[in-house]
């Protein structure tokens, strides 16, 4: 994200109408802030069920928002009025049967009657409120996307959907670690608190300089690394899944909701 990016001052609405145009192609961190941004999940109306109880089971990684009101519906009316799943983030991705084969800017041509969507809870969300506090999110202050990690944390699998955690990591000093730890706490609906902090080898993440998706952030003398439960868990489902067509958000581009951050915090 470059200094000046007319895109930081726009509404969430704003945002959508520009990545349905074309606009919009960079990652949404630092985007609208004070409303919720959400990790994207279309699957086909027989895997829904399964992948339902799949997020019900791992609310950490998978915190649901909202779903389709019905098969074949793009809309979202819980998170937006004009919302439209199949334009309105970014970046995309297509799954056919586990292996990720391109990257499209739009849905309009893959779109089918038994398309499910749906909206899972971001980390984005709750960088508001660490910002808020005083603290730095250092891929917002470097303008980068936010580095994700693959982890040897299972998943309470269901149906075909099974793997292992995937975590977005920020580094702080300890004193900052704790006082996102407690920030945090109050925003379950978009993964709450971390899930680690520390050693990242206790978790099966061997360097933190190469991420498995987004980009690499630094990491100052005495700060910790914090990990929390990251909405691209899904995309690793997908993959021990292998449902024959499916699709989700690119990590880092996210959809921008309408609903504000403030009406999922626990006071």
């Amino acid at each position: 994200m470059t200094v000046g990016d007319p895109h930081k001052s726009m509404a969430p609405k704003q945002l959508r109408l520009a990545a349905r145009q074309g606009n919009l192609t960079e990652p949404t961190s630092g985007l609208a802030p004070g409303f919720v941004q959400c990790n994207l999940v279309i699957i086909p109306q027989n895997y829904a069920s399964d992948f339902a109880d799949f997020c019900r089971r791992n609310p950490k990684p998978c915190p649901l928002l909202a779903v389709s009101p019905e098969p074949g519906d793009f809309s979202l009316p819980e998170l937006g009025a004009d919302i439209d799943v199949r334009t309105d983030l970014p970046r995309y991705r297509r799954w056919e049967n586990g292996v990720l084969t391109e990257e499209p800017d739009h849905l309009l041509d893959h779109w089918a009657d038994d398309c499910v969507a749906f909206a899972l809870g971001c980390s984005f969300s709750f960088e508001e409120a660490l910002i808020a506090d005083g603290l730095e999110i250092r891929n917002i202050s470097e303008g980068v996307n936010v580095p994700m990690f693959r982890t040897n944390l299972p998943c309470i699998s269901a149906g075909p959907f099974a793997g292992n955690v995937v975590v977005s990591m920020r580094p702080m000093k300890p004193k900052d670690a704790i006082r996102a730890i407690q920030i945090c706490t109050r925003f379950p609906a978009v993964h709450g608190a971390p899930i680690h902090f520390g050693d990242p080898t206790q978790i099966g993440i061997e360097s933190l300089q190469d991420p498995d998706f987004g980009e690499a952030v630094s990491i100052a003398e005495h700060e910790v690394p914090l990990f929390w439960a990251c909405g691209v868990t899904p995309q690793v489902a997908l993959e021990n899944a292998k449902v024959p067509l499916a699709f989700t958000h690119a990590p880092g581009y996210m959809l921008v909701s309408d609903k504000p951050n403030t009406g999922l915090a626990i006071l």
